[in-house]
């Protein structure tokens, strides 16, 4: 059995993409998952499962959400081991101590080298942000609601689906994991 996090993009978010995390646990319930948990209501949800393709489950809850709800929402997922190798990769020092000025980004995929050099980070000062592997951190410290470079992190310009969860959010996640 794997121990799975689902990150669903964009939903809940200024009335648009409604889906009540109880319709959410209910309809991956149906799909035979186990343990199922959500937190918040933007779409983290952790739960376990047979299979043990990532690839194979985020398509299968993808497709099982657009026939419950009738739209298309897109799934990042992290094992149980890969959310905790997130959190200890974190090259970004402080995030204990101001957990709602970091962001992680998580991508479907890793970017393409040249996409993301194209990011300037003189540009976003005193913002800064490493990738490493399928995330990019980030730390805000005038906070992320008026942040050019959460737009920049959160668009299309990488070519990958980014989902961002902020650092409370991230640790959170693992603990319910764990249960």
């Amino acid at each position: 059995m794997a121990r799975y996090i689902a990150l669903l993009r964009g939903i809940n978010v200024g009335g648009n993409k409604k889906v009540p995390m109880a319709q959410l646990r209910a309809l991956m319930e149906g799909l035979g998952y186990t343990e199922v948990a959500t937190l918040l209501q933007s779409g983290n949800a952790v739960f376990t499962c047979k299979e043990k393709n990532p690839a194979k489950v985020g398509k299968q809850l993808e497709a099982a959400i657009v026939k419950e709800f009738g739209f298309e929402v897109a799934v990042v997922l992290r094992t149980r081991d890969e959310l905790e190798a997130v959190i200890k990769a974190n090259p970004l020092p402080g995030a204990e101590d101001a957990p709602s000025q970091f962001l992680v980004t998580f991508l479907s995929e890793e970017p393409d080298p040249k996409r993301f050099a194209q990011i300037d980070p003189a540009a976003y000062q005193p913002d800064e942000f490493r990738l490493v592997g399928r995330e990019i951190y980030a730390r805000f410290p005038q906070g992320i609601g008026n942040s050019k470079l959460a737009t920049v992190l959160g668009g299309t310009r990488l070519g990958v689906t980014p989902t961002a969860r902020n650092w409370s959010t991230v640790t959170k996640l693992l603990a319910l994991a764990d249960g």
